[in-house]
């Protein structure tokens, strides 16, 4: 009994280390970036993220995307018997092909369809 209850709270701990840490980034959605001649596309797997949540920034160094899922579990009446889908801010940066630092990408198009979000980079002519 005494066993049981420790592995209780060992797990009741890592749950609350989990959950209520939001300063730090504790997850990294997957990527996938596909170059053709005239675009890059980037998209990143974020089901459960609102699109109003998610921020983009672009620099020399590459592409950084964040944002928070929020836990959907609340109240007193649930059991939670798995949790296998993480939860929480998560910040992914990404180094990008970019080529000739002098023609940088431009933003061409942002959609979340489906959970995935998809960005399309327009690749400028270097001068």
């Amino acid at each position: 009994m005494w066993s049981e209850a420790l592995s209780m709270l060992d797990r009741a701990e890592r749950l609350q280390r989990q959950f209520f840490q939001h300063a730090a980034a504790s997850w990294e959605p997957p990527v996938d970036i596909i170059e053709s001649a005239e675009h890059l596309q980037v998209q990143v797997a974020l089901p459960g993220v609102a699109a109003d949540s998610i921020s983009i920034a672009l620099d020399p160094a590459g592409l950084t995307i964040s944002a928070a899922r929020a836990f959907p579990c609340g109240g007193d009446t649930q059991n939670i018997h798995r949790i296998e889908i993480p939860y929480g801010r998560f910040e992914r940066q990404i180094g990008l092909p970019l080529g000739d630092p002098y023609a940088p990408l431009e933003l061409a198009e942002k959609r979340l369809a489906d959970g995935v979000l998809t960005l399309v980079f327009k690749k400028k002519e270097s001068a």
